[in-house]
This record gives C-alpha cells, structure tokens and sequence, in this order.
C-alpha cells in the first residue's frame, strides 16, 4: 500500500525506490547513512529533495552555515525522484495571464523574471556539479486538445511575447502535424523555447553530491518522528539520535505525515500523479507518431496529460491517479493512461507498458507555492501543485536568504503563507467532485 500523508502519521523508514523508470535507469548516488548520535548544529532541514538539498547548498556555500538534512528514505525517495522530469518556467497552476488579471502586470513581470531564474539555476548546478542527468534539448508544447481552445492561442502567444518579451512561437494543427506531432488531439500549440527533460532522480542525486561538497551533512533513512521548540532554536527527534538546531527549515511539501506540521497539513492537499514508461518504439512507429524530437507536452485539459520521448525512444506518458493512496496499485490507472496514449496516437495500438509508478504532489488553495517563515526560525517551501523541479531548487535557494534575515522579491509567494483550506477534513470529497467536473469538461465543453 502507498504510503499516504493524509492517513499515515510515519512516513516509515529506509524504503526502497519505487520499481519505476528513473529507479532503474540511474547510477546509485553517494552512499549516505542514518544518524545514530546526538548532534549540534546550526540548521536542520526535513527533507533530502531539491528543495532540502538546494537550501543546503546554499546555506553552506554562500553563507557558511552548519547544515543536517534528515530524511526517513533515501535522496529523491519523494517527488523529486517520481516526476516526469519537466524543467518548466513556472509552478503552482497560474498562467502569466492569470497571475496579471490577479496581481497587476508589473507583478506577473517580476513572477516571469522569478521563474526564468529558477531555470537558470537548475542549469547553474548542473554545470556546477557536473550532473549527468540525460537533460534534452529545449522545448515545451502546451498542446490545444480541442479545435475551440486552439482558437485562443493566437492571442496567449502575443500577450507572452508583448508583456514579456518572451519568444514564444504559435503553432497551428497543420504546422504542430508537420513539425512535431501526429496526435489526433491536437489542434495547435504554444512552443516554449527554454523548458526542457531530465532524469529527475539523476537530478537530485546531483543536488545531494554537491551539498555534500560544500560540507553539508546528509543522514538518510533518518525519518523525524517529532519536533519542537526549545531554548535557543529546536529539539529534533530521530529513531536513534537527537539534533539541537537553531534554525528548522521544513522541505517535506507533499510527503508531510499526517499531523507532522499542522501548518502545511491543513494547507496541501496530497494528490497523486501517476506515469508510466512504454517498450521503446520502434522507428517506423516514431516516423507514424511524430514524435522525432525531444519536446516536453501537456495539453488544456482540465485533468492534464503530460508526456515526452526519452532518450531510448520510449513514451513517457502521465496524468492524475487514484484520490487515496491505498487505491494507488490498481491496474485501471495505468491502464487509463495507456488507453489515453494510444487515443491520442491510434498508431500505438500494440504498444504496451513497462513501468508504472504514482508519487504526491502538493495542491495549494489559490494554486500558488509560498516559500515563507512561520514564526521565529521555523521556514518552510510548499505547494508547487506538481510542477516543481526548477522552483524548488529556487524556491531551496529563497529559503536560505530567508533564514539569513535577507530580503526576497515583491511577490505573493513570499509574503504570505499557505492559507488553510476551508473545511480541511472535506479536501478529498472535494477532489473526488473536481475529478468529475473535469472530467466532465474536457469530454463536452
């Protein structure tokens, strides 16, 4: 059974990878070990993913900080080593257009900026590390899944490049047909020119071999079974070991256990995001597909589906999952993913699946993360609401300026925390009915 944060109170310990793609195609990474004696220290932060180790890292090496990063699994064991590996220029659910309706044009300006710098660093540890982590050439399609959507595209592609400056390119069906696609749900697209793949377990890895570098101290299969305030910082508690720490930095986002951190437990609603892997496709099935090329996809559902060809010409295709966790093994969600493919290229009738596997992402009330401080020496990052990987590692980096007193850029993200949904107990009724709405919409309307 899939552990899941809104039943479990112990994330367990020291459990395998999930049998995914990204598990068996990656080098093991540094080996790491618990922590089995007291230690002193000056931060600590929950959490070995992008967000935990890019803090780290940027704590020690820009500022010299003793760093501990627990975790109760292995490096990536979350949703850093089960995404898709999709190095996007945003997150949370909010367009630019959306976020200049809600926040003003000068405002969405400064979230454009923001979210260019997260790619930016990405790349920056890459170079730094010398990460491998089979990273594609650049591009992103968000693919128009019905004829009436695409007629929008037009204008979204002039608002980008007119308020933005950013090159974007419109696609019609024909010039996506020719260019890119054979997808008999694709009637236009938006080309963005700077987002690209990885192997995001390679990824994290990377992140964890340089925040060890910088002398930061890293101790897996070390889950904290509790937590509290104490004279001069915090009491963290581990199965075998105490650490005192001045500061707490909490990156556990949607691996947050039940009742761990009421602030962020009240304030995420776990939902799970489920990929599988096909055989490799042959040539002549990539000449009828299309897809001879590296692009990222995801189309205007209201229940999106994303996918990409790896390296080794296999389909990497995902979408949402079960609502609990427990639901999370059944056979129809693959199976729904792989029917979704083949609907979507009816050339892949025969091609089956070779890898499943489903992880948590964080859904926050308005759609937007916050990387903010709750209360004196206590931070934390969440609700990238499952497009993550280049603002976590952004988001690691904000949280270490912000533990060291230092000022971070105008935006809502910053300013305020994670509202508190209403009626929280209800998150997953609510689910379930969004789960019909939009499944419901994206048939007929």
């Amino acid at each position: 059974m899939l552990y899941d944060p809104m039943v479990n109170q112990q994330i367990g310990c020291n459990a395998p990878y999930p049998s995914s793609y990204w598990a068996n195609h990656t080098e093991p990474g540094v080996v790491t070990l618990p922590l089995r004696h007291d230690i002193q220290t000056d931060v600590a932060v929950i959490g070995a993913g992008y967000t935990g180790l890019s803090c780290a890292f940027q704590l020690a090496k820009r500022f010299s900080r003793e760093v501990v990063v627990l975790d109760a699994h292995q490096t990536g064991w979350g949703c850093s080593g089960r995404n898709a590996g999709f190095v996007l220029r945003g997150t949370g659910r909010l367009g630019m257009a959306q976020l200049g309706q809600k926040f003003g044009i000068d405002c969405a300006r400064l979230f454009f900026q923001e979210y260019g710098e997260a790619i930016t660093l990405v790349e920056d540890m890459m170079r730094q590390g010398n990460i491998t982590c089979q990273a594609q050439p650049a591009g992103y399609l968000k693919v128009a899944h019905k004829a009436s959507l695409a007629e929008e595209l037009p204008l979204q592609t002039e608002f980008l490049q007119k308020q933005f400056g950013y090159q974007v390119q419109h696609l019609s069906a024909a010039a996506l047909r020719d260019e890119y696609m054979h997808n008999t749900q694709a009637y236009g697209a938006i080309r963005f020119p700077d987002c690209f793949g990885v192997n995001p377990l390679a990824l994290v890895q990377g992140y964890s071999r340089l925040a060890l570098e910088q002398g930061v101290k890293l101790y897996t299969g070390s889950p904290v079974l509790r937590w509290q305030r104490s004279a001069g910082g915090f009491t963290v508690q581990t199965p075998e070991a105490t650490v005192h720490c001045k500061q707490l930095i909490m990156a556990t986002n949607a691996y947050t256990a039940r009742g761990f951190y009421p602030g962020l437990n009240k304030a995420c609603l776990p939902v799970l995001s489920s990929v599988i892997v096909t055989q490799p496709l042959t040539e002549q099935q990539i000449l009828q597909t299309g897809l001879n090329h590296t692009q990222l996809v995801m189309d205007t559902r209201a229940l999106k589906y994303y996918y990409r060809k790896l390296p080794d010409n296999r389909i990497l295709f995902g979408g949402r999952s079960a609502v609990h966790g427990k639901d999370a093994a059944n056979p129809k969600y693959p199976q729904r993913l792989l029917q979704a493919l083949k609907t979507c290229f009816p050339v892949l009738q025969d091609v089956s699946y070779e890898y499943h596997w489903s992880g948590w992402v964080a859904v926050s009330f308005d759609d937007l993360p916050r990387v903010v401080q709750d209360g004196k020496n206590l931070f934390y990052a969440a609700g990238y609401c499952g497009s993550g990987v280049s603002f976590s590692t952004q988001a690691g980096r904000r949280l270490a300026e912000l533990a060291m007193g230092l000022p971070l850029p105008e935006l809502p993200i910053y300013q305020t925390p994670l509202r508190t949904f209403p009626l929280p107990a209800f998150r997953r009724l609510g689910q379930q009915a969004y789960y019909q709405w939009g499944r419901f919409k994206d048939r007929y309307l």
